[in-house]
């Protein structure tokens, strides 16, 4: 059970609230779920977070119906991530420490790129978070951000 106290302070909670970070980053919401683009400062185009709507610290707090869905969203969000990126394969990460709000991690891996292999990418997080690596451009991002959304309603929907 979630205090209101810890819901009130949850930042991914407040991130939903945020009409103009929400505007440049969502790409697709559904009843039950958001996915949006990484905020500035992004470690790669295409690097997307799936937040659940409601305050909740992961699956095993999910509702019914949010259980019976979880797994097509999850599917059909890495599909869209590799479609739109051209990647190779889609890593799916939650913690869950950050924000205890569920929110799970889709990180295009590319072959071609040995900063997203396996554990590296983590160091590549923390590197842009550091401002010890180059973050993906705002223009890249931009333009990942407008394919995504034209694709998102045939495979989310």
């Amino acid at each position: 059970m979630v205090s209101p106290s810890e819901e009130a302070s949850c930042p991914i909670c407040a991130l939903h609230c945020d009409r103009d970070e929400l505007k440049a980053h969502e790409v697709w919401r559904s009843d039950l779920w958001l996915l949006r683009h990484h905020p500035s400062p992004a470690p790669l185009p295409g690097w997307c977070l799936l937040d659940s709507l409601r305050h909740i610290g992961g699956p095993i707090s999910f509702l019914p119906e949010e259980a019976q869905d979880w797994g097509v969203v999850v599917q059909r969000a890495s599909q869209l991530v590799l479609a739109v990126t051209g990647c190779e394969r889609v890593y799916v990460i939650a913690f869950g420490e950050g924000a205890r709000h569920l929110h799970l991690h889709l990180i295009p891996r590319s072959a071609d790129d040995p900063r997203t292999s396996a554990w590296k990418i983590a160091d590549l997080y923390r590197d842009v978070e550091a401002g010890k690596a180059t973050s993906a451009s705002s223009v890249c991002v931009k333009d990942w951000l407008l394919r995504a959304r034209a694709l998102a309603p045939s495979l989310l929907s």
